[in-house]
């Protein structure tokens, strides 16, 4: 059975060998110094792009940035997913480009509704740390029907997403879900519960590669797939600030 993640599953643990050529095994501290440094990474490229839109007052000043963001980030993850040995490098390019996504993102959405980013980051750290803690004291247990449960739920939601993308395409959208009304306030705060599960599954996942010293190089796959949840999960709280804004 797989995580929900579609970067971090059981799966990987049987393609992997218990040790790699030089000897390195995944350890918990290393997959966290390497989420630290993803982090900062993700911030430094967030500060360019961010202060590209301040320099110049408009979308058009940060379109390139978040094209090449959004491009860049997306062939990135598909190449650290399939060639996982190759993480050490592509897990932090990943972090470069999605970091230019952001703050161009970020910038623009800030310019619009003042103080939501840091309201959304504030609540993105916390759910991530209150979460950590609900790990640590195994207060939600990771079954089976846990994983199963949040894998179909997060793969419902990438397919709504998808057919939204689709049929945008055509002028055409899903009624209410994007919207500010109670309907697209409860997706929202769906799809950020979901997400928020997700990171239960990858601190599962950097935990169970760590206890079954998984290669040394998996604490960069590790620390990404936290990271592909990381961000989606501050993306949605983002658009959910948003919907709730633009009600007053």
């Amino acid at each position: 059975m797989a995580t929900s993640n579609p970067v971090l599953g059981d799966k990987v643990f049987e393609e992997m060998r218990h040790i790699d050529g030089s000897g390195n095994v995944m350890t918990i501290d290393g997959s966290v110094n390497k989420v630290g440094i993803l982090l900062a990474i993700v911030l430094f490229t967030a500060y360019f792009s961010w202060n590209s839109f301040s320099a110049g007052g408009s979308m058009s000043s940060i379109m390139p940035w978040i094209a090449i963001g959004g491009i860049g980030g997306f062939i990135t993850a598909m190449v650290t997913i399939f060639k996982k040995e190759w993480s050490p490098v592509s897990a932090p390019v990943y972090a470069g480009f999605q970091g230019l996504f952001l703050g161009g993102f970020s910038a623009y959405m800030n310019s619009i509704y003042t103080g939501i980013v840091f309201d959304a980051v504030s609540l993105t750290l916390l759910i991530l740390f209150g979460l950590l803690f609900v790990y640590k004291s195994r207060i939600i247990k990771v079954t089976e029907n846990f994983k199963m449960g949040i894998f179909v739920a997060t793969f419902g939601i990438a397919g709504v997403y998808l057919m939204s993308f689709v049929l945008g395409m055509f002028g055409m959208n899903i009624p209410y879900i994007h919207e500010n009304g109670l309907i697209g306030i409860g997706f929202s705060l769906v799809v950020v519960v979901i997400a928020s599960m997700n990171l239960i599954l990858d601190f599962d996942f950097i935990e169970k590669g760590a206890d079954r010293r998984l290669p040394g190089y998996m604490e960069w796959y590790g620390a990404f797939g936290l990271m592909v949840t990381l961000i989606w999960l501050y993306i949605e709280i983002l658009k959910l600030l948003a919907k709730l804004r633009s009600r007053r």
